[in-house]
C-alpha cells in the first residue's frame, strides 16, 4: 500500500517540519523507532487556542487532533528521509487536551488523530495511546500530540 494515495485522495498536503519553539529537536531516532516530539494545534498558521469544556467542544477538539496529525505526518516524512512508504507501524501516540476540570472525553477528542493514521496507514495506523486531560499546553493551545513510529 501506497501511503501518499489515501493523502491524496483525502486533499492532504504535508507541511514542512516546524521550527522547535524552544530548547528541543523536532525527532529523534533510536534504532528502528522515532520519537517525534509534541505537535501542537495549528489553525489558518496559528496556535489553536482553546480549552476543551470551557470554550471548545468535542468536535472541535477532534479537528484540532486530525490537524495535528497532519503537521506529525510532516514530520515523520522528515525523520523517515522523505519516504512515509519506510513506516511499518505506527506504534503510540500521546495526546495532551487541554481540558477545563470537568472535561472527561480526551479520548474522543484523541480519535481525530488516530482515525486519520488509520486512514493513512491502515493496519499500520492501528498504535497504542494515551489521552490526558491537563490544566493547561504551551502558548495556550487546545491539543498536543507526540508520536512514535517503527521505520523500515
Amino acid at each position: 500500500m501506497n501511503v501518499y494515495e489515501p493523502l491524496q485522495k483525502l486533499g492532504i498536503t504535508l507541511p514542512p517540519v516546524a521550527v522547535p519553539a524552544a530548547a528541543y529537536v523536532p525527532y529523534v531516532q533510536s534504532g528502528k523507532l522515532v520519537f517525534l516530539s509534541g505537535h501542537i494545534a495549528r489553525k489558518d498558521g496559528k496556535v489553536w487556542v482553546g480549552q476543551l469544556g470551557r470554550n471548545l467542544g468535542t468536535e472541535e477538539g477532534k479537528a484540532a487532533a486530525r490537524a495535528v496529525a497532519i503537521d506529525l505526518l510532516g514530520t515523520l516524512q522528515a525523520a523517515a528521509g522523505g519516504d512515509l512508504n519506510r513506516v511499518q507501524r505506527i506504534v503510540k501516540v500521546m495526546s495532551l487536551v487541554n481540558s477545563s476540570p470537568d472535561f472527561t472525553e480526551q479520548h474522543l477528542v484523541t480519535n481525530g488523530a488516530s482515525e486519520l493514521l488509520a486512514e493513512v496507514f491502515g493496519d499500520k495506523g492501528a498504535h497504542a495511546r494515551s489521552a490526558f486531560g491537563v490544566a493547561q499546553i504551551p502558548m495556550g493551545a487546545c491539543v498536543e500530540i507526540e508520536l512514535i513510529a517503527e521505520l523500515a
